[in-house]
């Protein structure tokens, strides 16, 4: 890691001491910390007014227990957690995620990541996130459906149009949204559609939510290239991971002429040479929710490789779209030395800074998630505007704001990289701009 600014060493150490054994938490803050030397020389009242010790705490925790009944009739106990980060922009927004390594210390670091991610959209959403240790693999819809009702149970009083909006995660899809927001209306007796986003198409959703994120992540590398007078076309791109936001970067990346040949899950990865089948992808993962063996054995032209990095694949555009820290040094080196000229994560921070450290010093041009997915919370706040109006949008109409919105992003962060003596910097661009725009709101609005 690089040296932190002298007035940033005493913030960082607080956060850490006051935050133990929760790593991610402790990463995420270092690398925006990290950014904002030359904005605490311009701008030394972030300091002195403890506008960066406020933004490193959240406004509020919530810890809870989620008891329910398996389809044995046993009972089970997991743990619930919603960390309210800032509201200085608008209501707490952020995603619900439930896996079995969710603890405090990810539900956090994904929490501070959204406030600058929310921030970079230039919507008026704070920042929040929250989820589960419960994991909805190998359950059945009955079991989901009580751990969810369960969930909402306790969370619900902590949420509102105006306060908290939740949406889904990894782990969380319409499914899980539809029986919470069931549950969240049956308790409130309000059918308050703001109050979560990813809904249904036919209950109060937006066109193009589902491949948000996906969509969002590719737009922004689409500016990338344009920007270089460059496109999609004849490029090679790798992506991690096999869910909604890999899925759709895959569709999107095959709509603009590039070819994605090499996709992954928890088992290995494919590669496919002649370019991934989106048709069969999907039928295999959305309908089946089966392993990607079954892609390699109904796709002829492709290779599964168990057990082994996507990474090693040669490519010209990679993109990270799993899990956090799933790009390690050896990753980054391997892409580096098969040719690859730009990284833009899909997921949230999924590459190590050892990774990020190795691809600034090869020149590989490196886009950190919160700037590359915010296309996922961007959506989220025009279903939210929709929902405010009880209008529906028509996915091109969607689609298009999605794109001028990524478009938007890219620009600021070169602009603001450019601002500060760094220009071509992505990760210092979106981490200026993004917290900025939230410490100019705390400063605006007192001492909360």
């Amino acid at each position: 890691m690089t040296e932190l600014h002298t007035k940033l060493h005493d913030i960082y150490d607080e956060v850490a001491r006051r935050n133990p054994g929760e790593d991610e938490f402790h990463q995420a803050v270092y690398e925006v910390l990290n950014s904002l030397g030359p904005v605490v020389d311009k701008h030394p009242d972030y300091v002195d007014r403890a506008v960066i010790r406020r933004l490193c705490e959240p406004e509020r925790q919530i810890i809870f227990r989620v008891p329910w009944l398996d389809d044995s009739g046993d009972v089970q106990v997991n743990r619930g957690f919603r960390v309210e980060f800032n509201s200085a922009l608008g209501p707490f927004k952020g995603g619900l995620r439930f896996h079995p390594s969710v603890y405090l210390g990810i539900i956090k670091f994904l929490g501070f990541e959204q406030i600058f991610k929310n921030s970079l959209t230039g919507l008026p959403i704070g920042g929040g996130k929250g989820g589960s240790d419960f994991d909805p693999k190998g359950r059945s819809d009955g079991e989901v459906m009580r751990f969810c009702q369960s969930f909402m149970t306790e969370l619900y009083r902590h949420l509102g149009e105006y306060t908290d909006v939740p949406a889904g995660d990894i782990g969380v899809g319409m499914r899980e949204i539809g029986y919470m927001f069931g549950q969240y209306k049956r308790i409130t007796n309000r059918y308050e559609s703001g109050v979560f986003t990813g809904k249904g198409i036919t209950w109060g959703g937006s066109q193009v939510r589902t491949e948000a994120t996906g969509y969002g992540t590719v737009f922004f590398v689409d500016e990338i290239l344009r920007s270089r007078g460059q496109s999609f076309d004849g490029k090679k791109v790798v992506v991690s991971g096999s869910g909604n936001v890999a899925i759709y970067a895959i569709e999107k990346v095959s709509a603009l002429g590039g070819t994605v040949i090499a996709c992954s899950d928890s088992t290995g990865f494919v590669h496919d040479p002649a370019g991934i089948d989106l048709d069969l992808l999907k039928e295999i993962k959305e309908k089946r929710r089966a392993r990607l063996a079954e892609y390699a054995e109904a796709r002829g032209s492709s290779q599964l490789v168990a057990n082994r990095s996507v990474w090693e694949v040669e490519c010209d555009i990679a993109l990270p779209c799993a899990t956090q820290n799933e790009v390690s040094g050896t990753d980054a080196r391997h892409l580096i030395e098969s040719g690859c000229q730009i990284v833009a994560e899909g997921a949230n921070m999924p590459c190590t800074p050892e990774a990020v450290k190795y691809f600034e010093d090869a020149g590989v041009t490196f886009a950190p998630g919160k700037a590359v997915n915010a296309g996922g919370v961007a959506t989220s706040a025009l279903e939210m505007q929709q929902n405010a109006s009880r209008d529906s949008w028509t996915f091109s109409d969607t689609e298009a704001r999605l794109a001028e919105i990524m478009r938007r992003i890219h620009h600021r962060c070169l602009a603001t990289a450019d601002e500060y003596g760094q220009p071509g910097n992505y990760v210092a661009g979106a981490n200026i701009a993004g917290f900025i725009r939230v410490a100019d709101a705390m400063l605006a609005l007192g001492l909360v």
